[in-house]
């Protein structure tokens, strides 16, 4: 047996180090896509929620069916943010060709990201915008979009999303802090000025809505109310 020395021992246990870390990354990498399939069964909880808890902050969340909101809501937020929600695999390539070639208001409104999108980042990544965050956003908004239905994203979405400045997540802590009922009984116009709430809910307040949240939302429910049928993939399967 060869005498090992100092240097080819102090060699090894770098390599062994370097593998550790390399298993470890590609562990964290890969649990994202072994859980999204179990929530389709399993109500989820988001990584921002997770984060308040833990530093001892306000968390306001119910988490309600899909079923159990008005219709005008979820038909709005994907009017409102995801317009091609309905047709796309998770990512509108489609519409990220037209945010470059075109910058009309809608576009800047809604942005580059999908539903889908939002809710993976929700589910698994940090807020903060970050090249990392959409290298890593965009695999898994595709596997999502494979190994669950549009409508339980969009349920997941939307009680995951956040919706004001203290805490308040999911619609139904939304429709509560802003009108004092519940997201089964939101009117078309108090859906359009949640949607219109959603890309900032730090600094707008449909309780108190300025200007341009009240012309943002008379936006979202006219397209809306003119778009039935692009949003197919929203209505609930009859059960055999």
């Amino acid at each position: 047996m060869g005498w090992v020395g100092p240097k080819s021992g102090r060699r090894h246990g770098t390599s062994y180090w370097i593998r550790a870390a390399f298993v470890a990354v590609a562990v964290v990498l890969l649990v994202p896509y072994l859980l999204a399939p179990l929530y389709r069964f399993v109500d989820p909880v988001s990584t921002p929620m997770l984060w308040r808890w833990l530093t001892g902050n306000r968390v306001d969340h119910v988490f309600v069916p899909l079923a159990a909101m008005a219709p005008s809501l979820p038909a709005t937020v994907v009017i409102a943010e995801d317009g091609r929600f309905c047709s796309h695999s998770g990512i509108d390539f489609q519409g990220l060709r037209n945010i470059v070639a075109e910058a009309d208001e809608a576009h800047r409104l809604r942005g580059g990201s999908t539903i889908t999108q939002q809710t993976v980042k929700n589910l698994f990544l940090w807020q903060r915008r970050s090249i990392i965050r959409k290298i890593l956003e965009f695999p898994l908004a595709l596997w999502t979009d494979l190994v669950l239905p549009k409508r339980r994203i969009l349920e997941i979405y939307l009680n995951l999303a956040e919706w004001g400045p203290n805490g308040e997540f999911g619609a139904e802590a939304a429709a509560r802090r802003a009108f004092g009922k519940s997201a089964r009984d939101l009117t078309p116009r108090e859906s359009a000025m949640l949607a219109a709430v959603l890309p900032n809910p730090a600094r707008r307040n449909a309780k108190q809505p300025g200007p341009n949240l009240l012309r943002l939302a008379g936006i979202y429910e006219a397209r809306t109310a003119a778009a039935p049928a692009g949003l197919e993939c929203l209505r609930a399967r009859p059960t055999p």
